[in-house]
């Protein structure tokens, strides 16, 4: 029993450890974890996941080529046109565009891209930009969770086919797409009166008698698109659309043999393979563009996270699945919705969706909860804007010059802790209802 207080206390010292240092360090104290667990205490490692890992590569170079390409810039201008022609309604418009083209390309680094724009037009006129900004964070979170492309997707198809769920990216999505829109609406209209207007907030009128309210950058100083944005942006989206219109039809996937259907982990590499290269091929991006794209940094970054605490978590659970089964199943069986608790704060500290879904859902799994359920709870994983160490929060405060965003004095009372639990706990209850119903 000792022993095994002590290992919890390793890989939960691990994950302590890689919060500290953030982005790859996650991984490499995961990696550290899993040494002291195999070394000191004996416990024979598993398999590293090796199919996670490919599925979030392929997608994040598909992404990179098409970001290289210009593919991205091409949707953040269409977002800001659509953003700009409706400023009266940007509390209500933004977090849907957001989700949107988040969703699309299976980043939610389009929100930092988007979120100089969201701070104009707010300002513009006279609304609040903590509204705006902090609801289309949210949603841009929200969209991972129920983007064919995302990673933590990738990372919960390649676990289903793992378990001998052969599930298409339909029996996902059906689920995941209208709850994360159910919650992006309730947390824009919750977001729409919160704070006070700039009228009657102190803060903003500091600044604005400091004159430390500056003016953005007109339009006309922003470099033009490349040649071959649109196509790029096209060819990526369609690429995804086959992706998911093949993984409905088994018939689409099966090999000449006549053999068992390809996998949907197999097939979503394959096909962002194949768009990567038409990309490549008829837009002709730099790659030395696509190595160094912000997309393929954050790809790598989460492939890297995956990879140490991952294996480290699947080591741990796989040790101990007769006692995870034996001392708290009975109760989860009865009350499954307790899990969420567990995947929300496993993000909250992990800072990753896709991180937190690899090495908290084999759990899921070993404690005998069905599948459907666990796709229900899913949504939890979006805890990570919780604490105000996220990128979307940091970068979003530094983009508001009016200081309506921020981080209170007490840390926790930050701008995004009100839209992430609005949004999340909606989320997570309308899917745990709609996996009732579909699956």
């Amino acid at each position: 029993m000792l022993s095994t207080i002590l290992q919890i206390v390793v890989v939960f010292g691990a994950i302590a450890m890689g919060a500290r240092y953030g982005g790859i360090g996650l991984g490499i104290w995961g990696g550290i974890g899993l040494f002291l667990l195999v070394f000191v205490f004996g416990l024979r490692p598993t398999s590293a996941p090796v199919d996670v890992l490919l599925i979030m590569i392929a997608v994040a170079t598909a992404a990179s080529v098409m970001d290289a390409a210009g593919g991205v810039d091409y949707m953040v201008r269409i977002a800001e046109r659509i953003i700009r022609a409706n400023p009266n309604r940007i509390v209500l418009v933004a977090p849907f565009v957001t989700w949107f083209f988040a969703f699309l390309a299976g980043t939610a680094n389009i929100a930092q891209s988007l979120m100089p724009v969201i701070y104009e037009v707010s300002h513009g006129v006279g609304i609040r930009p903590e509204r705006a900004m902090t609801a289309s964070g949210v949603a841009a979170q929200q969209a991972l969770v129920a983007s064919p492309v995302a990673a933590c997707t990738a990372a919960l198809i390649g676990l289903y086919a793992k378990n001998g769920y052969d599930w298409t990216i339909l029996d996902i999505l059906k689920v995941t797409i209208p709850s994360t829109l159910v919650a992006v609406l309730v947390v824009s209209l919750v977001m729409m009166h919160y704070g006070k207007d700039l009228k009657d907030d102190p803060e903003y009128q500091a600044r604005l008698k400091a004159g430390l309210i500056r003016k953005m950058a007109p339009k006309s100083e922003r470099p033009p698109l490349q040649p071959h944005a649109k196509l790029a942006a096209a060819l990526f989206v369609l690429s995804v659309v086959a992706v998911v219109i093949t993984g409905l039809f088994p018939s689409l996937r099966t090999p000449a043999d006549g053999g068992k259907p390809i996998g949907m982990g197999t097939l979503l590499q394959i096909g962002m393979f194949v768009g990567a290269g038409l990309i490549l091929t008829f837009c002709k991006p730099q790659l030395r563009n696509a190595i160094t794209s912000p997309i393929m940094r954050a790809g790598m970054t989460a492939v890297i996270c995956v990879f140490g605490l991952a294996w480290m978590s699947d080591t741990f659970i796989t040790a101990h699945k007769a006692l995870w089964i034996g001392s708290i199943s009975d109760v989860l069986k009865s009350y499954p919705w307790l899990f969420a608790f567990v995947l929300f704060f496993g993000s909250m500290l992990l800072n990753s969706q896709a991180a937190t879904v690899r090495s908290l859902i084999p759990l899921g799994f070993a404690l005998g909860l069905p599948a459907n359920t666990l796709l229900g709870l899913y949504p939890a994983v979006n805890g990570t804007s919780f604490l105000p160490t996220s990128g979307v929060v940091v970068s979003t405060v530094a983009f508001d010059q009016s200081g309506t965003t921020h981080i209170g004095k007490y840390v926790i009372n930050h701008s995004f802790l009100v839209p992430c639990v609005t949004a999340t706990t909606t989320c997570v209850i309308v899917a745990y209802f709609l996996q009732s119903i579909f699956l």
